[in-house]
């Protein structure tokens, strides 16, 4: 089994990385001062985001490699794992920022950090920036730096924290952009979810698998789970769970005109372990009972 490289503190990531740590829990570390090594796989105890400034291949997450473009974000949550082991040395180049989930307790930032569904995007999900955009980026780090550099004061905290959030609610906006101009990309994957769907329930999969969650038909399309819902939610106006819904009555519909089935039958077929919990949904959906809708259809 390979060996993971932990970095439970900010400071323990600054020293490997030759930076010196001018905050306990947080900070703008700079890759380049890092001496060359080996490929390895490291793990995270605090929220990292790297800002990768020349095209390299030395993040692997899982097992998909990406080669990275000048001007590209990738985000982790604390206790992820990223990297890959090997022999081949390479000289790390870009920023990161760090900050421990300690730093953000009790702050808007703490209170809305799972807002921001990117930390939970896979590495291949990555944001790509604009030059203006890389400038905007690079803007917001420079603040963090410049409170870092010039020592605490009973206004440090709140202002790096301000910072940290300005940085992140660009990110969405820069975001939201990525899905509009990648938009033939976007399309093709709402076609590949509406055909997933449509085969699911059109075979024997809701009684082996069960209901489809946004989870699973995330996976069958390569998608972490966040970044799917997320882009789904900005093309359809839906969320994910409401589009398997939507379909999911589409298909109940089409098997209530067969009168040959009783509704529990129909429930099972559909994924249901329990029909009363697929009347509950039908009638949130359509507004009356399967058995009401059949009544009213014959």
């Amino acid at each position: 089994m390979e060996d993971i490289i932990k970095f439970d503190t900010v400071g323990q990531y600054n020293v490997f990385n030759n930076n010196e740590t001018l905050h306990p829990l947080v900070g703008v570390v700079d890759l380049s001062k890092a001496s060359p090594r080996k490929m390895s796989r490291m793990s995270y105890g605090f929220y990292t985001v790297f800002l990768k400034e020349i095209k390299c291949g030395d993040l692997r997450y899982g097992c998909s490699k990406y080669d990275y473009d000048q001007g590209t974000l990738i985000f982790l949550a604390p206790g992820q794992v990223i990297g890959s082991a090997g022999d081949e040395y390479y000289q790390p180049q870009g920023l990161a920022l760090v900050f421990h989930p300690d730093f953000i307790h009790g702050t808007s930032l703490g209170r809305h950090i799972n807002d921001y569904t990117f930390f939970s995007y896979a590495i291949n999900e990555a944001l790509h920036l604009s030059e203006r955009e890389r400038q905007i980026i690079l803007d917001c780090f420079s603040k963090i730096s410049y409170e870092l550099e010039h020592g605490v004061d009973k206004h440090s905290k709140k202002l790096i924290v301000t910072n940290i959030e300005l940085f992140l609610n660009y990110c969405i906006r820069f975001y939201d952009r990525q899905f509009i101009t990648r938009e033939n990309s976007v399309k093709g994957i709402v076609e590949r979810f509406e055909t997933l769907l449509n085969h699911f329930f059109a075979s024997d999969k809701p009684q082996t698998v069960g209901l489809p969650s946004v989870a699973y038909c995330a996976g069958e399309l390569n998608l972490s789970a966040n970044y799917f819902g997320d882009l789904i939610k900005k093309e359809t106006g839906k969320s994910a769970h409401e589009y398997i819904q939507l379909k999911l009555i589409e298909a109940a519909k089409e098997k209530i005109f067969d009168s040959k089935k009783s509704v529990s039958e129909i429930a099972y077929e559909l994924g249901f372990k329990y029909p009363q919990h697929f009347t509950r949904v039908f009638k949130q959906r359509v507004g009356v009972t399967p058995g009401e809708y059949r009544s009213s259809r014959n």
